[in-house]
């Protein structure tokens, strides 16, 4: 079988020879046809006029011959003879024409023939180099088509490979409908849950509310004997010199927080400044920014520092952090022009947003979860789609923007704090600029670097460089309070306010290390949190309550100690959103926890 396999292989062979031969036969020869048929008639002709030149030749000679005889006989011939010999001549110089004509038809066919020859050539030199470019055409196809031949194999593997990828693609679609179908049902488990433990927590804040102001009515009197005694023993002059930094008992009746009065925990939470800080609302976590380029969670429910992860990605300093309002979501604004939003669980990268060409100083989330608005230092506020992953809009505010608030839940209203002293308020319903014009803006006496909203959204808490605080009514859109004190400077440009979480205290750090916090209601600064231990007994025994010396900042011997509290500016202040504790974070990368447990506490005293 294998020597028949090979005589059907050489029979194609010499056959595809043969047929090679025959086609390029066929495609020469009858290029020219036409020419070696005319050059055939030339010879031809040639070789008929070279035989009737000979004949000529031989008939003159002969003629000449004859004539010569005739001239011989014509001395002996008659008039007769004179007449034949003439047409003889007549004849002789009729061929000799003919003869002349023949010769120069001769020379024609030669030329002819020459150039001919000279076409001839030039065909052959082009019939040569069709045969190499016939050659080379014929490699060229040998090549293609062994290039088809293996395009055609890769062709059918792909083809193999894109059915079983969108078998794969079918099956992955299958499982991601089953997986989707899932996640929406816990995602709206969980929302259930959340608005549960919201409603639960709400519950238990009331209750607590009312127990304090019990707890408060109760204790009023037997502190007002306290002090009474506590004056006719240690008398008013102590009182008088030593001075106070809570500020009077009528002060203290309208305390719906308690006031923290030393620290509880004290830590280290980045490598470098710390920028921003935020408690989350649904349970005891605290979220920090700073300048190490990363977002860290601490958890501070136990009374110690435990870390809860590091959130990373961003290629700058971190600005401002926040929460949305299922605590589940943080978003954080940097300085390498970009917000990103994580999620608390996984503590994975869900959202990059890119398209300032400034830091961004501070991003909110805009009345639901998926919107985002960040202010930057590039003059803008743009507002971002989580579900495209896109801006939807950009305003535009003319300046510098150090902070932002949304106003309502539905996130329709923003208000901006801008380096050029002015605070403008935006309809994010409109398009383009939205609703902020001059009209409607208010100008302060210094760069806003902070805005914060109580929780009821009627009055906004403005930190201004003049080292003071503002309190706008935004029913009325004017100031109705302002908050200074001896000491205090504003750190940075972007120090931030707070309200405390029953809208009845403000606090800010200072340039000095220290938080400064003030009754709204008064306006007066009813406390000056400092990082120093001081001892809370004394020398006059033990008809003084222990939060006495507190609150009158006396040593054993009677005298003021010399405190050494950090020189480190402090950044931001967060209350936690039970009102229960302050947390405050400084240039010195420390973050502080202050509450009652460092101290006695307010309400204890009350």
């Amino acid at each position: 079988m294998a020597a028949s396999l090979m005589e059907r292989r050489q029979c194609d062979w010499r056959n595809e020879i043969l047929l090679q031969l025959q086609m390029r036969d066929k495609t020469q020869c009858h290029c020219f046809k036409e020419l070696i048929k005319l050059h055939n008639r030339i010879f031809e002709s040639s070789n008929t006029l070279r035989a009737e030149n000979l004949q000529l030749s031989i008939q003159n000679e002969r003629l000449r011959i004859e004539s010569l005889e005739i001239n011989q006989r014509t001395s002996s011939v008659d008039g007769k003879v004179s007449e034949k010999i003439q047409i003889l001549e007549q004849r002789l110089l009729h061929q000799q024409e003919e003869l002349t004509e023949l010769h120069r038809r001769k020379g024609e066919n030669a030329q002819q023939l020459i150039d001919l020859n000279i076409c001839l050539q030039d065909k052959e030199k082009k019939l040569a180099m069709k045969e190499a470019s016939l050659s080379e055409s014929n490699q060229t196809i040998e090549h293609l088509n062994c290039q088809i031949h293996s395009l055609k194999t890769n062709i059918s593997e792909l083809e193999r490979l894109n059915q079983m990828l969108k078998d794969e693609h079918q099956a992955l679609q299958l499982a991601f409908a089953s997986l989707e179908e899932k996640l929406r049902k816990t995602q709206d488990e969980n929302r259930e849950l959340v608005e549960r433990l919201i409603s639960i927590k709400s519950r238990d804040a009331d209750r607590m509310n009312e127990e304090h102001e019990g707890f408060v009515r109760k204790r009023q009197q037997k502190m007002q004997r306290e002090l009474e005694d506590a004056a006719r023993e240690g008398g008013s002059a102590n009182r008088g010199s030593h001075g106070s930094n809570f500020g009077s008992a009528a002060d203290l009746a309208f305390l719906g927080c308690s006031i923290p009065t030393g620290v509880i925990l004290r830590f280290d939470a980045h490598d470098g400044e710390v920028n921003a800080v935020k408690w989350s609302p649904v349970d005891r976590l605290l979220a920090t920014g700073g300048a190490d380029r990363k977002v860290k969670l601490w958890d501070v429910s136990k009374g110690v520092m435990e870390s809860r992860g590091i959130l990373v990605g961003s290629n700058a300093a971190v600005m401002s952090v926040d929460f949305d309002s299922t605590g589940t979501l943080i978003l954080g604004s940097s300085n390498d022009f970009a917000s990103r939003v994580w999620t608390v669980a996984d503590q994975r990268l869900r959202h990059t947003l890119t398209g300032h060409c400034g830091k961004v100083l501070a991003a909110k989330f805009l009345g639901e979860p998926s919107k985002v608005v960040s202010g930057s230092h590039d003059r803008t506020l743009k507002v971002w789609d989580l579900r495209s992953r896109a801006c939807i809009e950009t305003k535009f505010a003319g300046s510098s923007c150090n902070d932002l608030v949304t106003c309502d839940s539905s996130g329709s209203a923003i208000i901006s704090g801008h380096f050029d002293k002015r605070i403008r308020f935006w309809d994010a319903r409109m398009g383009g600029d939205g609703s902020s014009t001059a009209a409607n803006d208010i100008v302060l006496q210094g760069k806003v670097t902070s805005l914060d909203l109580s929780r009821d959204g009627n009055y906004l808490l403005c930190c201004v460089r003049d080292d003071s605080l503002k309190r706008l009514d935004l029913r009325m859109n004017q100031i109705i309070g302002s908050y200074s004190a001896d000491g205090f400077k504003v750190g940075c440009d972007w120090a931030r306010a707070t309200f405390s979480p029953d809208g009845n205290f403000i606090s800010v750090g200072g340039a000095d290390g220290s938080v400064f916090i003030w009754c709204v209601s008064t306006g007066r600064l009813v406390a000056t949190l400092k990082d120093v231990v001081q001892s809370r007994t004394s020398s006059y025994g033990c008809c003084f309550p222990a939060w006495f010396f507190l609150w009158c900042k006396i040593d054993r011997a009677g005298e003021r100690p010399s405190p050494t509290p950090t020189s480190a500016a402090v950044t931001a202040v967060s209350w936690h959103p039970h009102g229960s504790s302050l947390v405050s974070v400084d240039r010195a990368k420390q973050a502080i926890v202050w509450g009652n447990d460092g101290a006695p506490a307010m309400s204890d005293a009350l």
